[in-house]
């Protein structure tokens, strides 16, 4: 069964079909009242760091390396930790990843659903997905995306 995994505003009003609803900005969307979200998660941990947000400042022509960037940050224990709360939602039944930006296409929560859907297809009911094995023991960057500058492992 594919899984139901949705990116939506969070300024949209809150649809029967969307199951849990997770907040997946690291700050509360402007103006928006926390009683008409009805949010089941507010996931801050899974947001893109104030860092990378602000350098990214959604412009498109970054995306790609936004994408590669922040998949990098999710290799954080918090992150990780974080990432299995949502697969397991994710597993259970219909999940709406919300966020305030206007371009969610490009979003962190597009780049999370992405992951949360490869993850919750690819399982058949065995361990959980665990990317322990990709990340470089000496500069910790996901060895697929290339290493950080300076890593010794590089060469």
């Amino acid at each position: 069964m594919p899984s139901q995994i949705r990116v939506r505003r969070a300024y949209e009003p809150p649809s029967p079909d969307d199951g849990a609803r997770v907040l997946v900005d690291r700050i509360w969307p402007r103006g928006l009242r926390k009683d008409a979200a009805r949010l089941d998660e507010w996931a801050k941990d899974v947001a893109p760091s104030t860092e990378l947000r602000k350098w990214y400042g959604h412009d498109p022509a970054k995306f790609d390396e936004f994408r590669r960037r922040y998949t990098e940050e999710l290799s954080g224990s918090a992150q990780r930790k974080e990432l299995g709360k949502l697969r397991a939602l994710a597993a259970a039944g219909p999940v709406t990843l919300l966020t305030a930006t206007r371009a969610v296409d490009i979003s962190q929560a597009a780049v999370l659903a992405q992951i949360l859907r490869t993850d919750v297809e690819s399982d058949a009911g065995g361990d959980p997905v665990c990317w322990a094995h990709l990340v470089c023991p000496e500069c910790g960057a996901i060895e697929t995306e290339g290493h950080r500058p300076g890593c010794p492992v590089a060469g």
